[in-house]
C-alpha cells in the first residue's frame, strides 16, 4: 500500500497497536537495490508489520551536492516492496515531513544534533549538518511509524552508530537492528549511487572492497599497526581514484584507533569521476 500522508500511516498504525502487532521501519531514500531488499526481508520475517519509507531527504544534502539528480525509482521501488511483503510504503512530499512554507535549515527548523565527537569525522568532515539532516528525519520518522525495531544497513556505518547514539541519549523506545552489507560478486558494495557508475567505473570501484579485504587479511596474520594495515592500500589506487579518507574507528563511539583490534571498523571513501562512494569491513 503506498501511503504519501503522515496522518494515513498512523491510522494503520493505532490500528496495528491496538492488535498488539510488532511493527518494522526501513528508512531509505528509494531507488531501492539488493541491499534495501535484505533489510526489508529482515523487517518481514522479524515483525507483524513492515513500513518502508522512500523520502529523499532535503537537509542531508550539502550545498553542491546532489539532491536534484539523486535517483528516484518510485514506482520500481513499490513493486520491490509489494514483492517483499512490506504493508506501507510511505512516500511524503518535503512539504508533507516539514511543513508548508518551511525554510529547511536549523534557524527556522527543529534539528536534531548529533554529538560532535561522532559527526566531526570520517564523513561528517566534509559533510558538515549531513548527519543533523540524517537524525532529525529519523526521528521523525520514529514518531510517526512508532516502530518496535528498525533496521539500517552497516554499509553506511557512521549513520548506524550515530542512529544508536541517539536512540540511546533520546531514550526512543526501538530497537535498532543492524544488518550486515550486501555486495555484487565482484565484492562492490550495493549502493543507491552506485548507478552513476559506468561498467569501467564499476571496475575501478573494486578499489574500495579490495584495501578493505586486504587490510583485514593482513590483520588476521597479525599486523596490528595502523600505519602499516593503512600503507597496503596504495597499491589499490590509481589516476582514477580520490581518496578522501581511510580510517581505523572504535565499532562503538567512532574513537580513532591507534592500533587495530577486534573493536576496529576500516572506513573508506574515495571519488571515481565525481561520484563518492563509501564502505567499511569490522575487523571483528
Amino acid at each position: 500500500m503506498l501511503v504519501h500522508e503522515i496522518s494515513q500511516v498512523r491510522e494503520h498504525i493505532k490500528e496495528w497497536k491496538k492488535q498488539g502487532l510488532k511493527v518494522g521501519l526501513v528508512p531509505t531514500m528509494g531507488a531501492l537495490h539488493n541491499g534495501h531488499k535484505s533489510l526489508i526481508e529482515k523487517s518481514v520475517q522479524t515483525c507483524d508489520k513492515t513500513v518502508v519509507s522512500i523520502f529523499v531527504n532535503p537537509i542531508q544534502f550539502c550545498a553542491g551536492e546532489d539532491l536534484d539528480k539523486y535517483p528516484r525509482t518510485l514506482q520500481e521501488d513499490v513493486k520491490l516492496c509489494e514483492n517483499a511483503g512490506v504493508d506501507i510504503v510511505f512516500a511524503p512530499s518535503p512539504k508533507e515531513m516539514y511543513g508548508e512554507g518551511h525554510i529547511l535549515s536549523n534557524d527556522f527548523l527543529t534539528y536534531v544534533v548529533p554529538p560532535y565527537f561522532y559527526t566531526d569525522k570520517l564523513c561528517g568532515k566534509s559533510r558538515v549538518g549531513h548527519f543533523d539532516g540524517v537524525c532529525t528525519v529519523v526521528n521523525k520518522l520514529f514518531n510517526i511509524v512508532q516502530p518496535d525495531f528498525a533496521f539500517f544497513g552497516e554499509k553506511d556505518r557512521q549513520q548506524l552508530i550515530i542512529i544508536q547514539k541517539m536512540v540511546r541519549d533520546l531514550n526512543i523506545p526501538v530497537e535498532i537492528v543492524p544488518c550486515p552489507i550486501v555486495r555484487e560478486e565482484s565484492g562492490l558494495a550495493l549502493s543507491s549511487r552506485n548507478k552513476y557508475l559506468s561498467e569501467d567505473d564499476k571496475i575501478h570501484a573494486l578499489a574500495l572492497s579490495k584495501i578493505l579485504f586486504n587490510i583485514k587479511n593482513c590483520y588476521k596474520k597479525g599486523v596490528t599497526d595502523v600505519q602499516a594495515l593503512s600503507e597496503t592500500a596504495y597499491s589499490f589506487l590509481n589516476e582514477h581514484h580520490s581518496l578522501e579518507y581511510l580510517e581505523f574507528r572504535d565499532e562503538n563511539n567512532l574513537e580513532e584507533k591507534q592500533t587495530a583490534d577486534e573493536s576496529t571498523v576500516v572506513f573508506i571513501a574515495l571519488k571515481l569521476n565525481g561520484v563518492r562512494l563509501i564502505d567499511n569491513i569490522s575487523l571483528r
